[in-house]
């Protein structure tokens, strides 16, 4: 008796949440002042693009094709933000503290995407990712308190 082959899912929307942190990232790189936070704004484009790569083979799986787009709630939270920071004085803080929102959404859906019995390299990327979200996460977290 054979095994039935697990099927590949959630992939795809780990890769919009982390398609859409991208270029929140990228924008907010340009709306704030403080070159540290640009640094570590950077250093997360590279981590989730990393992620992305890591997982595109992944998507194809699921899907048949590279996952391109972006997570809606991830978009909204951009588009907020920028409203919001038309409103305040303090760029940096409403950027990173919004940032750090993204980045505990990305922590979730990989969390969902775990919960799943996945093949083993997926399972094993999944854990990977993890590991960079969760390091992401936390330099979000004292970045966070070094601009309240």
């Amino acid at each position: 008796m054979t095994k039935p082959v697990r099927k590949v899912e959630k992939v795809t929307d780990i890769i919009r949440v982390l398609n859409g942190g991208i270029k929140f990232y990228e924008e907010a790189m340009e709306k704030v002042d403080s070159h540290g936070a640009k640094t570590v704004f950077g250093r997360m484009v590279s981590a989730k693009r990393s992620s992305v790569e890591k997982l595109q083979p992944f998507a194809i799986a699921e899907n048949g094709e590279f996952e391109k787009d972006s997570d809606m709630a991830v978009d909204f939270r951009n588009a907020y933000t920028k409203v919001l920071s038309k409103l305040t004085s303090d760029n940096d803080h409403t950027y990173v503290e919004q940032l750090e929102e993204v980045e505990d959404k990305t922590r979730a859906v990989i969390h969902e995407a775990l919960e799943i019995d996945q093949p083993k390299a997926c399972k094993m990327a999944l854990m990977n990712v993890l590991n960079t979200a969760n390091e992401t996460h936390s330099q979000m977290k004292s970045l966070q308190q070094t601009t309240s």
